[in-house]
């Protein structure tokens, strides 16, 4: 009854991962030969030596195979490179060539998941209940405390600024909040350890080659963040004027809690911004702004290496640290000087402490993401779509994890995240409740048609959006110079192709397992580039670099996962000393092949389209600082407006005069006769007639061309001596 029969068998052909293979005995004496076709044409004492020849060749035959079999993942990574240089180039692609070939490389992945060559090392979750909480009355009076001052604290923030009583009032709700949930146990344990590390009278630090290589792959990191900060992005734009005239008004004094200016904008990247031209002296500046950003950019890595460590293993937490930190995209959204990285920096903690607080079953770990999860509401707008990424984490778990019997202990602790992020919001939900319109008018007017009419039915541009954003990392990242290079992928040819292995490892693993984990981070991707995908009345913003930025976290880790499957994988079935050189060697020239070509997009390709699309106010603001300081008043410099050319506050900037806009239009050139000190009028070459009409007025002015180097850059210089002068002569 218990033999396997030939249905047995076609289930274990078909589903591998859930039921064993079946071998099948022959019957009679257990040593007894299988007889083939060829061997019953044969006399008797031929029988054994072509018995022994054909079990040869059955032997040469699964040797062929033992030996294949190593290959097929490189392989799949060499096809997936191969497809991506065929969708790299904008304009020449090939995207018949490149599904083929990605089609031959997810084939060569199966068979070598299918074949047992590939096997997941991820760290598996703990098996248990939350730590319970006690009921007593210090924490229900702290509870209680909390929500006073939290009903206390709303009203103290009306008004739009930020004060010491208000922020001595949300500090003492936030603390009363944290100490009403958090596990002493765990607090207990850590102040024991430090007690015993400080008790010690030798300090023993042992530097492993891991940490030596730890080290080296953050130092490459940092200095893809930070190498040619000044130049590269080497202008600004008009959103760097409204960012910097905001923090001025911090600088001055004026601590608002939300920035109405330009559409409105939150906090956090104006009072880092003040703290940056404090801390490194560069004042009010296009610099300051990208050491904020780019600072964004470098401390959202370890929170990467946390989680693809939590999920997988060190190495690939190591590989998604190192493949983000040299990104192109993760780069240039760190280096534009606008708020875009501050989704990742506080994404990346929020899903770290809720996926290992479900994981480790760590009550605290809610708490860290509550706040981390409330403080992001305060940095761009694209993180008001976290909160639903999380609720989604959070469903996963439970249906995976429906029959463990802690439905109650994961909704307290959900309740917990609940709460501490609504603390950390209340400053800027007690502004919305005073002025909707400006803290959602943007949003809303991409989600619904309150500024433009649907150009088709939303339903269809959604899905076309999604389609849009999930192809961006193979096929093409938008149109929008100032933060990406129009139509090129977001992922070089070598983490692409490392993505789509990696998603299709966890993809099967999946399938296999049923991990929470598995689905909650293929998932992630497409839910935090929603930002993005729901801009819905203005489809051609989707995709871009800066909405689906949080995106970058499971992306990257997917990245990791790719490359350690592949190359771990490979190392264990390579037997010989020369084979495993030839790895080495290889997944060497992966990662340098990797880092030249994000190089070569952030500090060569994009550095090069940028400086021709953006206007040259450095240049215009130089020319004014340098007459303003030999010859003339800086008052008594101006720029005549013209339509698409410069913005005339950044040349007040450029020109060390941050809050002097120096625009001057045609209309008002009489009022500069009054004027009897030297004059300057910075024209575009364009604009005939305004130099006629200044020409006009000031027939002794001198005109020059400045050859700013760059085509269609330069600009007239119109210079009127002081009256004085004129006299002399």
């Amino acid at each position: 009854m218990n033999e396997p029969t030939v249905l047995d068998y076609v289930k274990a052909k078909l589903f591998p991962w859930k039921y064993s293979m079946i071998a099948f005995e022959a019957e009679g004496d257990e040593h007894e030969r299988p007889v083939s076709e060829e061997l019953l044409d044969l006399e008797p004492d031929q029988e054994g030596a072509a018995y022994k020849k054909t079990v040869e060749l059955q032997k040469n035959k699964t040797n062929i195979y033992r030996n294949i079999g190593p290959f097929r993942l490189a392989g799949a990574l060499i096809f997936a490179i191969a497809a991506q240089i065929f969708l790299d180039n904008p304009n020449n692609r090939h995207i018949g060539i490149a599904v083929i070939l990605y089609a031959l490389s997810a084939v060569l992945t199966l068979w070598a998941i299918f074949s047992d060559e590939w096997k997941s090392e991820f760290n598996q979750s703990k098996v248990g209940k939350f730590s319970q909480l006690d009921t007593g009355n210090n924490r229900l009076y702290l509870l209680g405390t909390g929500v006073l001052f939290l009903i206390i604290s709303y009203f103290a923030f009306k008004g739009n600024q930020f004060t010491g009583f208000n922020l001595t009032l949300w500090g003492i709700t936030l603390t009363s909040f944290v100490l009403a949930f958090y596990d002493k146990q765990s607090i207990g344990f850590r102040w024991k350890k430090i007690r015993q590390i400080l008790s010690d009278k030798k300090l023993n630090i042992t530097i492993t080659p891991w940490i030596f290589v730890l080290f080296f792959v953050f130092l490459i990191t940092f200095f893809f963040r930070f190498y040619r900060l000044d130049s590269v992005l080497g202008e600004m734009f008009s959103d760097h004027a409204e960012k910097l005239l905001d923090v001025s008004d911090v600088l001055m004094g004026d601590t608002k809690l939300f920035f109405p200016r330009n559409t409105g904008r939150e906090f956090i990247q104006f009072y880092l911004t003040a703290f940056v031209s404090i801390i490194f002296g560069t004042g009010l500046s296009f610099l300051s702004l990208k050491i904020g950003t780019a600072l964004a950019g470098f401390f959202t890595l370890p929170y990467i290496f946390a989680l693809g460590k939590e999920i997988g293993n060190k190495r690939i937490a190591l590989f998604a640290v190192f493949f983000a930190g040299i990104s192109y995209w993760g780069n240039l959204i760190s280096r534009v000087g606008l708020r875009f990285p501050l989704y990742p920096l506080f994404a990346a903690p929020t899903l770290f402490y809720v996926i290992r607080g479900l994981r480790q079953k760590r009550r605290n770990d809610f708490i860290y993401a509550g706040i981390a999860l409330g403080l992001s509401l305060h940095g761009y707008s694209s993180t008001r779509f976290l909160p639903f990424v999380i609720v989604s984490i959070f469903l996963l778990y439970l249906l995976h994890t429906w029959r463990e019997g802690n439905k109650q202990q994961v909704i307290f602790v959900f309740i917990i995240l609940v709460l501490v992020s609504i603390v950390l919001f209340t400053p800027l939900f007690s502004y919305l409740t005073e002025d909707p319109s400006i803290v959602l008018g943007r949003s809303l007017s991409r989600l619904t048609s309150s500024e433009r009419a649907f150009q088709e039915p939303p339903a269809l541009v959604f899905f076309k959006n999604l389609k849009d954003a999930l192809l961006m990392p193979f096929l093409d990242n938008g149109n929008t110079w100032v933060h990406s290079i129009p139509q090129r992928p977001a992922l070089d040819i070598i983490s692409a192709a490392l993505y789509f292995l990696g998603s299709l490892f966890v993809f099967i693993r999946y399938l296999k397992q049923k991990n929470w984990e598995d689905i909650s981070l293929l998932l992630s991707v497409p839910l935090l580039m929603m930002p993005s995908i729901l801009s819905l009345a203005f489809p051609e913003e989707n995709p871009s670099l800066n909405r689906t930025s949080g995106a970058i976290i499971p992306v990257f880790i997917l990245v990791g996962i790719g490359m350690d499957g592949v190359f771990s994988n490979l190392w264990r079935n390579a037997k010989q000393r020369i084979g495993k050189i030839i790895l080495v060697g290889f997944g060497s020239g992966i990662l340098i092949v990797s880092s030249l070509l994000n190089y070569d997009l952030v500090f060569t390709q994009f550095h090069d389209n940028y400086m021709r699309n953006a206007w040259n106010t450095t240049q215009i603001g130089e020319v004014i600082h340098g007459w303003s300081v030999s010859t003339g008043n800086k008052d008594y410099a101006y720029v005549v407006p013209y339509p698409h050319w410069v913005d005339t506050r950044l040349v007040g900037i450029n020109a060390g005069y941050p809050t002097k806009d120096y625009a001057l239009w045609p209309d008002r050139f009489e009022d500069t006769l009054m004027i009897k000190d030297a004059k300057l009028f910075i024209l575009k070459p364009d604009d005939s007639e305004a130099l006629i009409k200044l020409q006009n007025l000031y027939p002794q002015g001198i005109l020059n061309i400045f050859d700013s180097g760059r085509e269609g850059k330069d600009f007239y210089i119109f210079e009127i001596p002081a009256e004085s002068s004129f006299l002399r002569q």
